[in-house]
C-alpha cells in the first residue's frame, strides 16, 4: 500500500487521516506498525546489498495529539510514552523511529562488513 496515498490523489495527510480513523472506528484492536527497509548496493552488479530492517510499533489513537511531524504522527500513539508520534521532538523521534533504527542498522554494518 502506498500510505501517502491512501484516501487517494492528490495525497493529502488530513483525507488520509480521516480515511484512517473511519476505517478504524468499529475496532477495538488499534495496534499498528511502521517498517523501513534500507538497501544499499554499492555498484549496478553488487550481488550481496547490504539491507536493515526496523518496525516502529505502536497503536492508532482515536484523537490527533500533537503538532510535529507529518502524515499519521498525530495518530501514532506511543504507549510506552503516553505520546503521539507528533508529540516527540524531532530528535528523540528519529532515534526511536523505524527510519532512525534501520539507518544505525545500516551505519553498523557498513561499519562491520
Amino acid at each position: 500500500m502506498n500510505s501517502a496515498r491512501y484516501a487517494g490523489e492528490p495525497k493529502s495527510d488530513q483525507r488520509n487521516n480521516e480515511k484512517l480513523l473511519a476505517e478504524m472506528s468499529a475496532h477495538d484492536k488499534r495496534s499498528a506498525h511502521y517498517v523501513c527497509v534500507l538497501v544499499l548496493m554499492r555498484g549496478p552488479a553488487d550481488v550481496e546489498p547490504l539491507v536493515a530492517e526496523a518496525e516502529w510499533h505502536g497503536e492508532i489513537a482515536r484523537a490527533p495529539r500533537g503538532s510535529g511531524g507529518f502524515g499519521y504522527d498525530p495518530y501514532f500513539y506511543l504507549k510506552e510514552l503516553d505520546k503521539t508520534a507528533a508529540e516527540l521532538d524531532p530528535a528523540q523521534k528519529n532515534r526511536i523511529s523505524h527510519r532512525g533504527q534501520a539507518l544505525r542498522k545500516l551505519l553498523a554494518l557498513l561499519q562491520n562488513p
